[in-house]
C-alpha cells in the first residue's frame, strides 16, 4: 500500500520530531501529511518550535501510530525541500482533520514540503516501501 492510500485509510496519532542546531530534540502532535507523491509530502506548520528548528537543520522525522491498539504504524524520515504560504491549501488540509486544528485558528500557516528519505514500520528495523 502506497503512502497516499495508507494515510487516507488509517486513523491514528502523528508525532513530528525536529532538532535545533545544538541537537535539542522537540516533539509535537501533528496531523497526517498531505501526500503529494510517494516521495513527497507536506505538512501545515505554524511559526513554532518545529518550524523554527527546520531553519537550522533540514531533517525531521514523523511517527504515525495507528488507532486500535497494538503497535502498527510508520516512521518517516524526511528532508525539507521548500516551504510556502498558501492559505487556501492550508485551510483545505485543516478541514481534513479538524480534531487537530483549533476552530478559528487564523495564525500564520506554512505549507512545508518534504522529501521522504526512508519509511520504516513503527516497530522493527526493516525498511519498507
Amino acid at each position: 500500500m502506497g503512502l497516499k492510500d495508507y494515510f487516507e485509510s488509517k486513523q491514528g496519532t502523528g508525532i513530528f520530531a525536529t532538532a535545533d542546531p545544538e541537537g535539542r530534540v522537540d516533539l509535537a502532535v501533528y496531523a497526517k501529511p498531505l501526500v503529494i507523491d510517494e516521495t513527497t509530502l507536506a505538512f501545515v506548520m505554524r511559526q513554532r518550535i518545529s518550524h523554527q528548528n527546520l531553519k537550522g537543520t533540514m531533517h525531521a522525522a514523523y511517527l504515525f501510530m495507528e488507532s486500535g491498539g497494538g503497535y502498527e504504524g510508520k516512521r518517516l524520515y524526511l528532508t525539507k525541500v521548500r516551504e510556502e504560504i498558501n492559505a487556501t491549501l492550508a485551510a483545505a488540509m485543516r478541514k481534513q482533520q479538524p480534531e487537530i486544528f483549533a476552530e478559528g485558528d487564523d495564525s500564520n500557516k506554512f505549507i512545508v514540503i518534504f522529501h521522504v528519505d526512508r519509511v520504516r514500520p513503527l516497530v522493527g528495523d526493516s525498511s519498507s516501501e
